[in-house]
């Protein structure tokens, strides 16, 4: 029975204390406040990671010496890049001048043979045109020989004729030999004997033997013959 008793005596004394609580909240409320709410703040935390820090090396002096020389290698490159493209130039110039001064000595080369080839073919033709000059010449001088003689077996010397007397004539001829005219060109001052002289070449009328010449040798030479026939004693 005790203990029941001091069981309900905490209940009444439990209920008093809430009643006195509630009564104190309705006494002290008011219901024209405003009630400010606080928003809460958030902080975004972010992991950082931390590198761990490196323990600074001691180079030997073997790789000291081998880091060195790699350094100087890679500073040596780009020199010996500019170097050979320099010398590559250097020499693509000089073979571009090779090519050229081979061309220019065969061009020289070439036109040297083109110009002794024309000088003795200059040569071989002028050689040529002498040996046929000599030549025709000669056959020329034969026939020439011929007219004269019978021009002058032809001439009969007048009674008048006097020593130093000389008369000049010109006799045409066509490619039959056939005397066509005779023109005087210089006289002797003696009418007779001019005309001896003319009368002996109109005489001969024809001179058969040209006939065997060329043509281009008897137009160049027995066209026009020139004859002159001469008192000396």
């Amino acid at each position: 029975m005790r203990d029941i008793s001091g069981y309900s005596i905490g209940v009444l004394v439990s209920m008093v204390i809430h009643v006195a609580v509630v009564a104190a909240l309705i006494g002290s409320w008011q219901p024209d406040a405003v009630q400010v709410m606080v928003q809460p703040q958030y902080i975004e935390a972010q992991l950082v990671e931390l590198a761990p820090t490196k323990k600074p090396q001691t180079k030997t002096p073997a790789r000291a010496k081998a880091d060195s020389a790699k350094a100087t290698r890679a500073g040596e490159a780009p020199r010996r890049a500019e170097t050979k493209g320099r010398s590559q130039t250097v020499g693509g110039i000089k073979r571009k001048q090779a090519r050229e001064q081979e061309e220019k000595r065969r061009r020289e080369a070439e036109e040297q043979r083109r110009r002794i080839e024309a000088e003795l073919e200059q040569a071989m033709v002028k050689e040529q045109a002498q040996i046929n000059a000599r030549e025709d010449q000669r056959v020329a001088n034969s026939y020439l020989q011929l007219i004269r003689q019978r021009l002058t077996d032809n001439w009969n010397r007048p009674p008048s004729a006097r020593r130093d007397m000389e008369t000049l004539i010109e006799i045409r001829l066509v490619p039959t030999g056939r005397i066509v005219g005779v023109n005087l060109l210089r006289s002797s001052g003696d009418p007779a004997f001019d005309r001896s002289v003319e009368q002996a070449a109109f005489k001969a009328e024809q001179f058969e033997e040209l006939q065997q010449l060329e043509p281009r040798l008897f137009e160049n030479i027995f066209a026009l013959l020139k004859w002159r026939s001469a008192r000396k004693i």
